[in-house]
């Protein structure tokens, strides 16, 4: 009787489980984070509303997912817990978490919750960037390392890896391609990537992904097109997408003689 009882109950504390980390998922997962599901949109920042929900459910979430340990530190950062925020990543970056490793070497970047320690913060970085996280491998080029210049070749041979699976990774690379760092301009790669990215409602690929159709970029040219991905962008908050549309809409400007902006002939 008794090992029928556990067997009915173990069900429902596995469900409670799921439930808590399907609700620290909704309000407080990170778009950019390579743990995150595909199926989970995720959020640019925990909402004030949701703070306190968030800290609740992804406190148990946590203690048996890293993700949720991660997010657990989003919520307490959103709440302004640098202490407690900068502890919940730690043990999330001590389970593997490449994002936790990252929030922590821009906290110790900047010295935010802790003393300034670009040294730690290089460590964090590179620790984050092997194991392919897009952001990692942003910023570690940005700091550079050692007082000598960051490597975009060696940024872009890691993005490579991270794009196989990973929309920031896939816009990061994009742009690299677009931009010829780190080796050879490429159109027709970066299209590819900020295609794949856009895909995933990636908000700044979408927009380089109307740009390029927009100047038939990397690929042929449609005005059509260009406007599909602007709106889509503009609907998930990106400004440049908005201006392009703006732009579209009164793509005539009217200047007096010293090139001052007088009108603009809308449609």
């Amino acid at each position: 009787m008794l090992g029928a009882i556990a067997a009915l109950a173990a069900p429902v504390s596995v469900h409670a489980q799921s439930a808590d980390l399907v609700l620290c998922d909704r309000l407080a997962a990170d778009p950019s984070d390579p743990d995150k599901p595909a199926d989970v949109r995720g959020v640019s920042e925990v909402a004030a509303a949701d703070i306190a929900t968030a800290l609740k459910y992804c406190a148990v979430a946590g203690k048996s997912q890293r993700r949720a340990m991660y997010q657990l530190g989003r919520a307490y950062a959103a709440n302004r817990q640098m202490t407690e925020a900068l502890a919940a990543w730690r043990k999330a970056a001590d389970k593997g978490s490449s994002s936790a490793m990252v929030e922590l070497g821009v906290a110790y970047g900047t010295g935010n919750g802790v003393a300034q320690d670009d040294a730690q913060a290089r460590k964090l970085f590179e620790r984050a960037a092997e194991a392919g996280n897009p952001r990692g491998v942003s910023n570690l080029a940005a700091l550079g390392g050692g007082g000598a210049p960051a490597d975009p070749a060696r940024s872009r041979e890691l993005l490579g890896r991270a794009a196989e699976t990973n929309a920031e990774a896939q816009y990061q690379l994009g742009i690299m391609l677009s931009e010829g760092s780190g080796g050879e301009r490429d159109d027709v790669k970066a299209r590819a990537m900020f295609e794949k990215a856009a895909a995933q409602n990636h908000p700044a690929a979408l927009e380089r992904m109307g740009a390029f159709a927009a100047e038939g970029r990397g690929g042929p040219k449609d005005s059509s097109a260009a406007k599909s991905y602007y709106e889509r962008a503009a609907a998930l908050g990106d400004e440049d997408a908005k201006k392009a549309l703006e732009k579209l809409r009164c793509p005539y400007v009217i200047k007096d003689k010293r090139g001052g902006v007088v009108s603009t002939l809308c449609f």
